[in-house]
């Protein structure tokens, strides 16, 4: 009997982990595939001028590119940042501005998969993010560490422009993390 309840334990563990590996090589797909998509529209796009002012973005949409390079990362802006659209890589808070508007960007995305090695970064690391309008370059000033359900972080910045980026915390914790890592950083 115990061999048994064993093995079926054994079974039940390696679905799961078949599970959780499908699930997150498909988020690396799609990702990737956003990516590849809005580079090539950004290469399309670098010959019009196009203003802010034109920019009109749809839920879910991949909408820029963000670069960490003291991390390694190239990643897709989407969007939004329900769990559809951060399935695509990081997602832009609807609620904020977009680069060059001189006020708060929001970004956000997930610990484990587009922002792993987010607290690795150091005051000074450059963060440069791409869209159809332009290409801007921010350094990280600072960080720090919230409570989950703390929304103090979200707030005009005018006229300065401030990105932010946010992703839970622990960086080691399983489950739904009860905190959240900040990183700010201003337009150089």
């Amino acid at each position: 009997m115990l061999n048994k309840t064993a093995l079926i334990l054994i079974v039940i563990g390696l679905v799961i982990i078949g599970y959780a590996s499908l699930q997150r090589m498909t988020g690396h797909q799609s990702e990737k595939a956003a990516l590849a998509r809005i580079k090539k529209e950004l290469e399309e796009r670098e010959a019009t001028e196009i203003k802010l002012a034109e920019l009109s973005f749809q839920h879910g949409q991949t909408i820029g590119v963000l670069e960490i390079p003291a991390i390694n990362k190239e990643l897709p802006i989407v969007e939004g940042t329900d769990e559809e659209a951060l399935k695509h890589g990081v997602g832009h808070f609807t609620n904020t501005v977009y680069p060059g508007e001189k006020d708060q960007i929001l970004l956000s995305g997930h610990r484990d998969t587009v922002f792993t090695g987010l607290d690795n970064l150091q005051n000074g690391d450059t963060i440069i993010v791409k869209m159809a309008h332009g290409t801007f370059t921010y350094s990280i000033t600072g960080t720090e560490i919230v409570d989950e359900d703390d929304t103090t972080i979200i707030r005009s910045t005018a006229p300065e422009e401030i990105l932010t980026l946010s992703t839970c915390y622990p960086f080691t914790y399983i489950g739904n993390a009860p905190q959240r890592y900040i990183v700010y950083a201003e337009r150089d």
